[in-house]
């Protein structure tokens, strides 16, 4: 395995280091996957501006966790997993939602478990989805701007759940205490 530096305002590459500074202001710390991503400035700028635009998406907060944790378990991310716990516990999302999600049993509404269905679809067909997923999804209140938002998410979490398995992230403090593995 490639040995990956979490990098911090010190280490970073100079065009890293307003990243990482937003990440400190974000987030009260700099996150290891932050550390780990301002190795390459350009990789940390997306990341950073995709989180934006997933915040400023259409999506509210339960309907975001369900989107990021679906991918998360799914892609088994030691990291993520237990970062976006932490996050929904901050966002205020039922814990019914988010042990849901992280044991992969059923949300407590059918419009979040059609989220959580269409998503998986998405990710499991790589974007080759049925007539029916379509269907159903707008069945359940969603409509083309949702489909597109959740290519959105899955496009930040790709980054974030390949890297940390690359780069083995360590799991920050604060989530620790939410850890995750995919045989729980």
């Amino acid at each position: 395995m490639a040995d990956f530096k979490k990098h911090d305002i010190n280490t970073a590459p100079e065009g890293a280091k307003p990243f990482l500074e937003n990440s400190r202001k974000s987030f009260g710390m700099i996150p290891g996957l932050h550390g780990v991503m301002a190795e390459s400035p350009q990789v940390l700028e997306a990341y950073q501006k995709l989180h934006q635009l997933v915040l400023d998406s259409s999506f509210d907060n339960d309907e975001k966790t369900v989107v990021w944790q679906t991918i998360n378990v799914e892609n088994a991310c030691h990291y993520c997993v237990p970062a976006h716990t932490g996050i929904a516990k901050m966002m205020e999302v039922s814990d019914d939602i988010t042990n849901a999600l992280r044991k992969k049993t059923p949300l407590p509404s059918e419009k979040l478990e059609a989220l959580r269905t269409f998503t998986l679809a998405v990710m499991n067909k790589q974007g080759n989805v049925s007539e029916d997923d379509l269907a159903a999804f707008s069945r359940a209140g969603y409509d083309n701007r949702q489909v597109l938002e959740v290519i959105l998410v899955l496009s930040q979490k790709v980054m974030s759940n390949y890297i940390n398995h690359i780069a083995e992230t360590p799991v920050d403090e604060p989530f620790r205490k939410f850890a995750w593995s995919k045989n729980q």
